[in-house]
């Protein structure tokens, strides 16, 4: 059972490494987040097979470290994708919206 289950390790890193050429190639921004999401994911599952067919234990706090580093990865992207779209929170330093363009602003003391 141990071969059965390095073979099919095997073929999941074989899987990702193909993901790999998609990430450094990818046309689109979206194409590489989602192919570093594969890789992510099929890290995981290389990971939690190569533990159970070694009977490490310790390997799956490690696959389970690298899905939630992968999760932070695609919210960084989102939140990323978002703010350079100009739909991100407002900044503290723009202008009011209710001054119009021409109405300057008098400073008091």
């Amino acid at each position: 059972m141990p071969e059965f289950l390095l073979g099919a390790a095997a073929f999941v890193l074989g899987t990702v490494a193909l993901g790999l050429m998609r990430l450094l190639r990818g046309p689109g921004h979206a194409d590489r987040m989602l192919s570093a999401q594969l890789l992510g994911t099929g890290g995981v599952g290389a990971l939690l097979l190569l533990g159970v067919a070694t009977g490490v234990g310790a390997i799956a706090e490690v696959a389970l470290l690298l899905a939630l580093l992968a999760a932070f990865a695609s919210v960084a992207f989102v939140s990323g994708i978002q703010r350079s779209d100009g739909r991100g929170p407002p900044s503290a330093t723009a202008p009011a919206a209710a001054d119009s363009p021409g109405e300057h602003r008098r400073e008091t003391a």
